[in-house]
């Protein structure tokens, strides 16, 4: 048993590093497609997701983040930056929890930025949102009363599995820029 524990934590431990990888224009071109086809999906469910879309600085589509835990748990997904439209950057979402978890589950998550303040210090890159950051599920009607926490509002949207939980750890961005 201690052994399954020790390879599970190494598991966890090595999805959340990232590593440094060049700008791929079909991998972006493939990320892009899933990531309008996530923003359709969730403006199909709350048509007044499209005032963060407009308003924003910027915003962050990941169309997937696969979360899975036993006790140890983690998180990862790829996703791009927009602002004004256009891309930006590669964002990567490694998160690690510890406590009674177990499970696993997809989804994807939105996160929008009030102003530049807030952009440039996400931009500048290992932005962690903690533990206390909470997002709001993406539900009809789940917008009305939504709005910006130190400038940045979060969203997710289940896409399929099951996952108990009540766990401790925070999110951590890699941010890797267009040249």
């Amino acid at each position: 048993m201690k052994n399954l524990l020790v390879r599970t934590m190494c598991a966890f431990a090595a999805l959340a590093v990232t590593t440094a990888y060049a700008w791929d224009p079909k991998e972006i071109e493939e990320r892009h497609e899933k990531a309008q086809a996530a923003k359709t999906e969730m403006l199909e469910k709350d048509p007044n997701m499209q005032r963060f879309f407009d308003s924003a600085a910027a915003y962050v589509i990941i169309p997937t983040v696969g979360k899975g835990g036993i006790g140890i748990g983690g998180a990862r997904g790829k996703g791009l930056l927009y602002e004004g439209g256009n891309i930006t950057g590669e964002v990567t979402l490694s998160q690690l929890t510890i406590g009674f978890q177990w499970g696993g589950q997809a989804y994807s998550e939105f996160i929008f930025f009030k102003d530049d303040l807030a952009l440039e210090h996400f931009k500048r890159g290992n932005y962690e949102l903690g533990a206390q950051a909470s997002a709001v599920a993406v539900t009809a009607g789940a917008s009305a009363d939504a709005g910006y926490s130190g400038g940045v509002a979060i969203f997710t949207q289940a896409k399929g599995g099951l996952m108990y939980e009540a766990s401790v750890g925070g999110q951590k961005f890699k941010v890797e820029l267009k040249d």
